[in-house]
C-alpha cells in the first residue's frame, strides 16, 4: 500500500476530471455514452479518492431493488495504481452500502477483463450464478 488516501463526497469541480478519467478507461468498450457517464457523475452517490489532495479515483454507487447497492463505475486513476487507492474506494463503498442497510454490494464486471475480476473475488465477492458479469457481495446486516 502506498500514502494514505482520503475519501469524500465529490465535488462539482471535481465533475471534468472525473468524466476525463471515465472515458480514458471506458470510452472504447461497447456501450460507452457520455451522456450515461455524465449522469452517473452527476446523479449517483459518487466518492472520490484523494491522494496528495490530488484526484486518484472515484466510484459511483446506486440503489437497486432487493436491497442492493451497485456500483455504477469504479476506477483507480493512471498513476495512482497498486497503492491501495481500489481498496480503499471498495471498503468505503462497503460501509456507505452497510450504513445504507443493503444486504448486498454488486458489480458488473467484463468477462475479458481477469485483473479486476480477480481483485473482486479477492475482495470476498462471487459471481452470481445466473449471470456470467455480475459479482455480489453479502453485507452484515445491521441491526
Amino acid at each position: 500500500m502506498g500514502s494514505t488516501v482520503d475519501i469524500v463526497p465529490r465535488a462539482e469541480t471535481d465533475l471534468p476530471q472525473l468524466f476525463v478519467f471515465a472515458s480514458a478507461a471506458f470510452a472504447e468498450l461497447p456501450g460507452w455514452s457520455d451522456e450515461r457517464v455524465l449522469n452517473v457523475l452527476r446523479g449517483d452517490v459518487v466518492f472520490v479518492a484523494r491522494e496528495r489532495g490530488q484526484l486518484a479515483g472515484f466510484v459511483a454507487l446506486t440503489g437497486e431493488r432487493e436491497d442492493a447497492i451497485v456500483i455504477e463505475q469504479m476506477l483507480v486513476a493512471p498513476g495512482h495504481e497498486r497503492r491501495g487507492v481500489g481498496h480503499s474506494l471498495l471498503a468505503y463503498a462497503e460501509g456507505y452500502a452497510i450504513a445504507e442497510r443493503a444486504r448486498s454490494l454488486r458489480i458488473v464486471v467484463e468477462e475479458d477483463n481477469q485483473p479486476a475480476r480477480n481483485f473482486y473475488r479477492r475482495s470476498g465477492f462471487v459471481p452470481v450464478e445466473s449471470e456470467t458479469e455480475l459479482f455480489e457481495l453479502a453485507l452484515p446486516t445491521v441491526p
